[in-house]
């Protein structure tokens, strides 16, 4: 048994992660002394530590020539990602951000699919500053990446309503008692300025000195309500309502996670299942006694097979739910029957609550930027400036501008053209319903593009469902640069996956409520070839469709996965 933690891997078992982590005094490590230290990089131990930090070190390898010239062996950059719960930036904060992007970052920000940001081409010698400036606006990067809990997701729209007020009022209290509570952040990133969200704390009460085997993703949806795709996380709590419209507790659903390797059977996508029900009093109690199953239990040996997802396929679902059972002094309930609706991100106009509105802007890709496209990222921080918006992060990459009153609908819209931002309404919907993670250049499990490649092929796509007549359909999709899914493409209409550089394993038939996996059509398409694979596909859905299905659930009903792909092309 591991002396640390209590988990039921052996010392000299664990994985080297797990050592490093061990030793780190509760994730502080070397990184204070590396960060004074005149070098580009740090060191491995470090890397590892920093991702509980929410930086991840990269590699631009755009560059990786003129690194070589430079004398350096690799172009090393830092990704910060900030955790922003349930998607939530007030004015100050986004402001903070873009300044972080503009002053040491690439001039860019990221809307990731777990609603937080990402700031990429951050330097070393410019970490500590980057994120003071994030803490200065009271968000932190604690917990942005590592084995830990990462940013709970909840859905952004600013309905009122009294179940989505108590889901609000809820969501903060579970941040906190799923945070980790290192001192070792205040003292390494803020010295003696404490901010709100890192006081410095050294004890782990619910983490111990391992953490977690791997990252746990939580989402919070409301029953009708699925835009954070809940079935993907590790812990999935749905709320519902009782029949005064007050919330009435949550259906828990455990063991989602769309990440897997290349032929590595025993690694594979997952969708949360049910678990139980609870009271809204017992919910935070719950889902600290699963973090806790997954703390003594997953797998420490194998990273690649640490989710709590092969913890649960491995011992059963009963095995899970009876440890879950031992750490509460309360039964748990059955499952409650839910049912979704299609996915939606809150797009376009929409009326708030007292007389104000707030509109959903599609970002492309999640990538808020001035380019030849359009002056997006000037055109936000203008109108943040100007009008005071709050706004929201969605789990689609897009962003929702809330608190708009009446009056200040027309500078929003006139806004967005005078800077060439292209609105919801001049946007393929097929266009609209894609995404892509960043892969190439600086993501170091891409082996091929996503964001660079998709735009082109997207359009390509959406001109063939025009001909074929079906843009009405809804259809969705996503594509990463690896199999790890962090765009969640296996929920897709259309998944494709990057196996080498230019190809892609192309998925067929995930469900518009976000509920079931897609299936593999065909291995390794060249990306030049994927719209043609797709042609027979769309054509035989066009004439064989049923009225209102979509895409996918057609794909699913007449098994189009097992057809051949068109000869030649796969």
């Amino acid at each position: 048994m591991c002396t640390t933690c209590g988990c039921t891997a052996r010392d000299d078992d664990l994985s080297k992660v797990e050592r490093v982590k061990a030793s780190s005094h509760h994730l502080r490590g070397a990184i204070g002394d590396e960060l004074t230290q005149d070098t580009h990089a740090f060191t491995e131990a470090s890397v590892q530590l920093l991702k509980f930090h929410g930086v991840y070190q990269q590699e631009d390898r755009d560059k990786r020539r003129e690194a070589r010239l430079l004398g350096i062996d690799k172009h090393h950059q830092m990704m910060v990602r900030t955790r922003v719960p349930g998607g939530v930036v007030s004015p100050a904060a986004y402001l903070a951000h873009d300044t972080v992007a503009e002053r040491w970052g690439n001039g860019t920000l990221r809307v990731t699919t777990r609603q937080d940001f990402q700031l990429h081409g951050v330097l070393k010698g410019d970490l500590r500053s980057a994120i003071r400036g994030i803490n200065e606006a009271l968000l932190t990067t604690l917990g942005g990446c590592g084995d830990v809990e990462r940013n709970i997701m909840c859905c952004p729209a600013p309905l009122r309503s009294p179940l989505r007020d108590s889901v609000n009022a809820f969501l903060p209290r579970l941040v906190d008692a799923l945070a980790p509570a290192t001192g070792a952040y205040h003292e390494i990133w803020l010295d003696d300025e404490i901010a709100v969200s890192s006081a410095p704390v050294d004890d782990e009460p619910l983490y111990g000195d391992r953490y977690l085997p791997r990252k746990f993703k939580t989402a919070i949806a409301l029953e009708g309500d699925n835009c954070v795709d809940v079935h993907a996380n590790d812990l999935g709590l749905v709320a519902f309502a009782g029949d005064d419209g007050a919330l009435a507790g949550f259906n828990v659903l455990v063991g989602g996670g769309l990440g897997r390797t290349n032929n590595k059977p025993n690694t594979f996508a997952a969708v949360a299942v049910p678990l139980a029900s609870v009271g809204p009093e017992r919910a935070i109690d719950v889902s600290r006694a699963i973090v806790g199953v997954q703390r003594d239990h997953g797998d420490r040996r194998d990273r690649r097979h640490a989710r709590l997802k092969y913890l649960i396929a491995d011992r059963g679902l009963a095995w899970f739910r009876d440890n879950v059972q031992e750490r509460l002094d309360f039964p748990l309930a059955d499952p409650r029957d839910v049912t979704w609706p299609a996915v939606d991100d809150h797009l376009g106009w929409q009326a708030g609550s007292d007389g104000e509105w707030f509109f959903g802007l599609y970002v492309e890709n999640g990538r808020i930027a001035d380019g030849a496209s359009g002056n997006l990222r000037t055109a936000l921080r203008t109108l943040v400036e100007q009008l005071q918006p709050q706004v929201r992060l969605t789990a689609q990459q897009n962003v929702i501008l809330a608190g708009i009153s009446p009056e200040q609908r027309h500078e929003v819209e006139a806004t967005l053209r005078a800077h060439g931002v292209a609105t919801n309404g001049s946007l393929h919907p097929v266009v609209m319903r894609a995404m892509a993670c960043p892969a190439l250049p600086t993501c170091g499990l891409a082996v091929a593009e996503s964001e660079r490649a998709l735009p082109r092929l997207i359009r390509d796509i959406a001109e063939l469902v025009d001909e074929l007549g079906v843009a009405d359909a809804r259809i969705s999709t996503r594509m990463t640069g690896c199999p790890n899914g962090c765009v969640r493409p296996y929920l897709g209409d259309i998944g494709l996956v990057g196996t080498t550089l230019g190809k892609y394993d192309v998925f067929v038939g995930g469900d518009p409520q976000g509920t079931r996996l897609n299936e593999l059509f065909a291995p390794s398409v060249r990306l030049e070839d994927v719209t043609a694979v797709l042609r027979p596909l769309l054509s035989s859905f066009a004439a064989e469709r049923r009225d209102g299905e979509s895409f996918g659930d057609w794909c699913h009903r007449t098994s189009a996965a097992g057809r051949p792909a068109e000869a030649g092309v796969a």
